[in-house]
């Protein structure tokens, strides 16, 4: 069997992001258990509100291209913060986007049957926490095979080591739990 393709993004664009900081090491735990990590930039795909009408002029190039990699992976990883208890709308504008069939294209087809994993980060006590049902609940809605593992790193400004790991050996390995079950379902 090949190595298992995971498509990974933050819902978060700023540089200085807590999810994103998540996200790399969920990245590095992937590649080291054998997957091919595609780390999609959001910031560099910026995508307007989607809307019906804007749909009609035309697919935007950002949608497609996210598309593509999405299509391309056979799982997905997904670091998100929690705004006032959901997810954000950078999130749930990327998905209803890749959501849209293009023509000749099957429904779902950047979602349906891949595996993913969910992770969240927040500098308070409960790491976003409520929001992660949510999102499974969105992501299963739309043929999203989550995982039963998730994590939320609470406390997150305080969390990382210099290089990027997580310092505490409870959050790695729960945060490892959620990314074995990704890359051993998506490779299946």
């Amino acid at each position: 069997m090949s190595s298992p393709r995971i498509a990974a993004f933050a819902g978060s664009c700023r540089s200085a992001s807590l999810n994103r900081k998540l996200l790399a090491a969920a990245v590095a735990m992937a590649q080291e258990a054998g997957a091919e990590v595609d780390v999609i930039e959001l910031a560099e795909l910026p995508m307007p509100i989607f809307d019906e009408d804007l749909e009609a002029q035309g697919t935007p190039d950002n949608v497609t291209a996210f598309k593509e990699r999405l299509k391309a992976a056979d799982g997905i990883l997904i670091a998100s913060p929690e705004y006032n208890s959901s997810y954000p709308a950078l999130v749930k504008n990327v998905i209803d986007w890749a959501t849209r069939p293009a023509a000749g294209e099957a429904m779902l087809a950047a979602f349906s049957g891949k595996a993913c994993g969910l992770l969240a980060a927040s500098p308070g006590a409960l790491g976003g926490i409520r929001m992660l049902p949510q999102l499974r609940l969105l992501l299963s809605n739309i043929s999203v095979l989550v995982v039963p593992a998730q994590f939320g790193l609470g406390r997150a400004h305080e969390a990382f080591e210099e290089d990027g790991s997580l310092k505490d050996e409870r959050s790695r390995a729960m945060l490892q739990q959620v990314v074995t079950q990704t890359v051993e379902l998506a490779g299946r």
